[in-house]
């Protein structure tokens, strides 16, 4: 199974009531996303790297998480300042540096590092099967509930089959060139990857009618939301109220 680093610990946010967390990370978001206003977005993100101390996550893993982020972000600043129309602030050869592309990239570096950074110390504080488990109590549709479990329940499988699949290649002498044979070894490679996914998810639809399954997972456990719940939701949404008045 794939390991959830964030979800083991005994902080505040990792005691939170999961559905209390999923509404503030949701109201978060769709608020950063919208504000364009330099200040509210800098108190924003202070407000983000304050719910990742609050979550006492380590630093180490959360860096290399938003390196693999600004790692396509940086993509937007080799083109956006170039090609955005607006007022040129500098020129290099026959390319025009724009300061709207400037602010734009930047606001779109900011805002994304903000929503991330809220999200890990919010949503990777819970596991995935009480983030599901809190989806169920929003009445979220049943078929993108089994959708999203599966797809977590099974990823790791399916990697673990393309590894085998890669190191049977790897014993045949097979080696990756800019070649036609290359390309065509791999299009195999993941069509059979596509058809043994198929034939284990009809192995498990059957083995679920088997055990009695109709479409619905039945919960035995439920959240009890506490007094400290409310009070931390409260808190939360009050302060993403004041930055959405402020902006």
């Amino acid at each position: 199974m794939i390991k959830e680093k964030f979800s083991e610990g005994d902080s505040l946010l990792h005691n939170l009531d999961p559905r209390i967390k999923i509404i503030v990370a949701l109201f978060f978001s769709v608020s950063v996303a919208v504000i364009d206003k330099y200040n509210s977005l800098f108190f924003a993100l202070l407000l983000a790297i304050f719910l990742i101390i609050v979550s006492k996550l380590k630093v180490k893993e959360i860096i290399s998480r938003l390196l693999v982020v600004n790692s396509f972000i940086f993509l937007l600043w080799l083109m956006l300042p170039f090609t955005l129309p607006g007022e040129i602030i500098y020129t290099l050869g026959s390319l025009s540096i724009s300061r709207e592309g400037i602010h734009y990239v930047f606001l779109i570096t900011l805002k994304s590092n903000t929503i991330i950074l809220a999200t890990l110390a919010l949503l990777s504080t819970s596991s995935i099967y009480n983030l599901i488990h809190a989806l169920s109590h929003f009445h979220v549709p049943d078929k993108l509930i089994h959708l999203f479990f599966f797809t977590f329940r099974y990823l790791q499988t399916i990697h673990s089959e393309y590894i085998r699949l890669n190191n049977a290649l790897k014993i045949r002498g097979f080696k990756a060139q800019t070649n036609f044979h290359t390309y065509r070894t791999f299009a195999y490679l993941i069509g059979m990857i596509l058809v043994r996914s198929y034939d284990r998810s009809k192995r498990v639809y059957d083995a679920m009618l088997c055990r009695g399954f109709k479409g619905k997972f039945w919960i035995l456990d439920h959240f009890t939301f506490k007094q400290s719940d409310f009070v931390s939701g409260i808190i939360m949404i009050s302060c993403i109220i004041g930055l959405v008045l402020w902006s």
